[in-house]
């Protein structure tokens, strides 16, 4: 089921997946590309409402998304956020091998994007946790012919995942622009929900689609930077890393963890978009109550 289907079509198109939980991310995430975008917005948020042996899976509310909607309108007239009730597709092909992995099945929801026909034939996957920092409007509008996929290499897996020897095309899903048309064709998401109903994967729908895509574009680390902020940084990506002093351990910090991306990133950068996110977040607290 989708919701607010009155949308234009000349917009940049994103697509966010996930449960209730990804509700803090999703606010910064959309503020970030307010900022640094010119065109309209069409945001899509694909979510579901399921209980999973005993685990409840609790949706993207509708208050949410109707109060994001309201505010990207603020800023033109011509944005959007639109919910989309994913329950039913997922409950026809769960990904069965997968559903007792440490990565939740909300991970898989995007797999789902072709089987929603009012999704535009071109649009840009985000994560939660990443946030634009310059305009990306290149990137979306790059040419797609014969690709179903653009992204950018995995910062850590592009090491050990491959197809074939000496060639790194292990891509990051976190960023991904899909060209659901030509997916559509291939029917690459079919069988990358096969692939995570079938065998069980570390990563399953970044690993389902990493093996299974026939045509993928690759971009440089600067529309998915998972590492360090540099200064040609379009999209960073708050993705766990690694760290080597004083001791080697993982670290991860997610950008609405603010006093913490202050403290053990050093970052600063995001601040005004910071200080939105709590002013926003705030004032969504009293529309909800």
């Amino acid at each position: 089921m989708i919701e607010n289907e009155n949308f234009s079509t000349d917009c940049i198109n994103v697509l966010y997946c996930g449960d209730k939980n990804i509700e803090d991310g999703l606010v910064l995430s959309v503020l970030s590309l307010l900022r640094h975008t010119a065109e309209p917005l069409h945001i899509f948020v694909m979510t579901m409402d399921l209980t999973l042996d005993q685990r409840r899976i609790s949706p993207v509310s509708r208050e949410t998304v109707r109060y994001l909607d309201s505010y990207v309108k603020r800023q033109n007239s011509g944005s959007s956020v639109t919910r989309i009730d994913a329950t039913e597709l997922f409950r026809a092909e769960p990904p069965q091998a997968n559903l007792e992995t440490r990565f939740t099945p909300c991970c898989m929801l995007r797999l789902f994007a072709d089987q929603v026909p009012q999704l535009p034939d071109r649009i840009l996957y985000l994560d939660n946790d990443v946030v634009c920092r310059q305009d990306c409007s290149a990137f979306y509008h790059q040419d797609m012919e014969g690709y179903e996929l653009a992204g950018v290499l995995d910062y850590y897996g592009r090491w050990v995942f491959r197809s074939r020897p000496l060639h790194m095309d292990y891509v990051n899903s976190g960023v991904l622009l899909l060209n659901l048309a030509r997916i559509r064709e291939t029917g690459l998401f079919a069988r990358c929900r096969a692939m995570c109903r079938d065998k069980q994967m570390f990563m399953p729908d970044q690993s389902a689609i990493n093996k299974l895509a026939r045509d993928k574009k690759l971009w440089g680390r600067a529309y998915n930077e998972q590492r360090k902020l540099h200064q040609n940084t379009v999209f960073q990506h708050f993705t766990t890393s690694f760290r080597f002093f004083p001791w080697i351990h993982t670290l991860t910090v997610k950008p609405w963890q603010i006093e913490q991306v202050h403290k053990k990133l050093k970052i600063h950068e995001y601040d005004d978009i910071f200080q939105e996110y709590t002013d926003v977040t705030t004032a969504m607290k009293g529309y909800l109550l």
